[in-house]
Order: structure tokens, then sequence, then C-alpha cells
């Protein structure tokens, strides 16, 4: 899993201590057709991490504001074999000949896979200028455990949210 993030060098985050959640209508919407099943489940992680934080949740007057989103984005990654070759040499009295032949490898293959991608983004609710946003990404198959998967993104995102109001 990669995880990045993105932050306003103007603004100093110190200074947001209240928050709330955008976009609540869409995401039970989703949920109800279908889409987004995991979406009570990042908003309750996502809750975790910035209680832990500091954060306060104010649904009535926030200082910031989130909101998150889920995409499945569909990959190609190629890679290539080593060219392997095999030298052949002659030699005689006072001269040699060499050379190389390649005889197998550098083929091309190509993997298409599925990579999940997770972003959670901090506005500030006067100006509504982004202020921090954060995302992981990570391949994944039938078999990967996307509880586990998503738990960790949610908390690796929030490791770099640059605030800590409790370390006071």
């Amino acid at each position: 899993m990669k995880t990045y993030s993105y932050k306003d060098k103007k603004v100093d985050l110190k200074q947001y201590k209240t928050y709330a959640w955008i976009n609540l209508e869409h995401i039970e919407e989703d949920n109800r057709q279908g889409n987004k099943l995991y979406a009570k489940y990042i908003l309750g992680l996502a809750n975790q991490e910035l209680i832990k934080k500091g954060f306060v949740l104010d649904v009535e007057n926030p200082d910031a504001v989130f909101l998150f989103d889920t995409q499945i984005e569909k990959r190609i990654a190629y890679s290539q074999a080593p060219q392997v070759s095999v030298g052949i040499g002659m030699g005689g009295p006072g001269y040699y000949v060499g050379g190389a032949v390649p005889v197998a490898g550098g083929q091309i293959s190509q993997k298409n896979y599925d990579e999940g991608v997770l972003f959670i983004e901090m506005y500030d609710t006067k100006t509504q200028n982004l202020l921090w946003r954060g995302w992981a990404q990570e391949e994944i198959s039938y078999s990967t455990d996307l509880e586990t998967d998503i738990q960790r993104a949610v908390q690796q995102i929030f490791m770099r949210l640059p605030v800590n109001h409790k370390g006071k």
C-alpha cells in the first residue's frame, strides 16, 4: 500500500479543531444502491482517527469539513524479462574474433489489475479552500481482505495529517 498527502503550505492546520463531514447524504444513497458498501465503515474509522488527533465533531459550526471517496481504477503494468546473451569467441595465432548473440529473454509482459484508491480531503468551512488531502492506493483482487486494507489505509492516511491537538 502506498499513501500520499498534500497540504497547503500557507495554512497552519493547528487552528482547525472542530470538524464535520460533507456529502453524507451521498454516502447513504450510494450504500442503499449497493455502491460504496464500505462507506459507513470508512466513516467510523476516520472519526476514530480524528478523535485520536484531538478533533471534536461539530455538525453545527465546524472549523473544517472532511469528505472521502473511493475508486477502483483499471491499471496495466509492463515488465521486461532480462536479456540473456551467449558470447561466441574464436582465437587463433595473433588474432581474436568474438561476439555476442542474443539467445532468449527481453520479452515484455503485460499485467492487468485493479487498484483501489481511498482519498480523504479537508476543507476550510469559511473559504471552501482545500487544506489537506491524503490518499492510499493498493492493488486489489478477489482475495483482498478489504476490511483490513481499509482500516490500514485510513490509519496511514491520517498519520499524514500534520496536526495533533492531543499532543499539547
